[in-house]
């Protein structure tokens, strides 16, 4: 599985059970097949995220879509993107797999913003009562985007090491840890729900 990582820096933080608005001249989407190539590039030059395939980002927009989210510019292209899925043996947790934001948006609260927006719209459909995600230790920017998550939407956080270190190939990958946030009492709906 790879690393849930954030190349987003949140800046100020919403007071608890209010949503991040997306950033002036952004919108939130569903991902298209044609965003695979858009979606790998972001998360390659994120630097901080395992890239995947190519090929990998492209089913995910065609089978993952309802449970990611990507945010356009006004031409249309994506500028960040949340992927996630909903776990098959706990079907009221989605789990977060990749936060990325394009150089240029980042520090605007565009991660924060996808990801209020993603969990608001699948818990309207699929009732979401929580959300895991794993981060590596080292990675702050991703801790402080799941903990202010958590913040925003008074639930709890609980962390353990799901796959230590010696469990990845070739070493020099940094244990990751779990974060179970939850839970999330409802409905869970905001601004960005529709």
């Amino acid at each position: 599985m790879t690393a849930v990582q954030a190349a987003a820096q949140t800046d100020s933080v919403p007071g608890p059970g209010e949503f991040r608005e997306m950033p002036e001249g952004l919108v939130l989407d569903a991902p298209r097949v044609e965003d695979g190539a858009a979606i790998w590039r972001i998360a390659r030059d994120s630097e901080a995220l395992d890239l995947n395939s190519s090929y990998s980002y492209l089913l995910w927009c065609r089978d993952f879509a309802a449970t990611s989210v990507v945010a356009r510019d006004g031409s249309g292209e994506p500028v960040g993107f949340v992927t996630g899925y909903l776990r098959p043996d706990r079907p009221h947790t989605l789990v977060v797999w990749q936060v990325a934001v394009d150089r240029p948006h980042r520090g605007r609260g565009l991660a924060a913003a996808l990801l209020d927006g993603l969990v608001a719209r699948v818990s309207a459909q699929r009732d979401v009562r929580a959300v895991e995600t794993t981060v590596t230790p080292g990675n702050t920017a991703s801790n402080r985007l799941f903990g202010s998550f958590a913040e925003r939407h008074r639930a709890g956080v609980e962390r353990e090491v799901l796959f230590d270190d010696g469990l990845f190939p070739g070493g020099g990958h940094e244990p990751e840890v779990l974060h179970r946030i939850g839970p999330l009492t409802g409905p869970f709906a905001g601004p960005l729900a529709a």
